[in-house]
């Protein structure tokens, strides 16, 4: 179905309803493609990532556990 170069103009509630007609599978290919499309991250924010895991790793006592944190939050 690549055949046809169509322009409409939908709202964002008039795509939301679209999506939902669409069988799981067609749901799971729309979604691999948006991310396949858009997951490029900014090599600054790899830079910031790399340099917190390798304080992580310098430091592993100023690490917090998830499940403490979670339960902090939650309170």
């Amino acid at each position: 179905m690549d055949a046809a170069k169509i322009n409409i103009h939908l709202n964002f509630q008039q795509i939301v309803d679209a999506v939902k007609q669409l069988s799981p599978k067609d749901k799971l290919k729309l979604n691999e493609f948006i991310w396949d499309e858009n997951s490029m991250i900014p090599l600054e924010h790899q830079n910031i990532v790399a340099e917190r895991i390798k304080e992580a790793r310098r430091n592993p006592d100023m690490m917090l556990n998830w499940d403490e944190v979670s339960r902090q939050l939650t309170v």
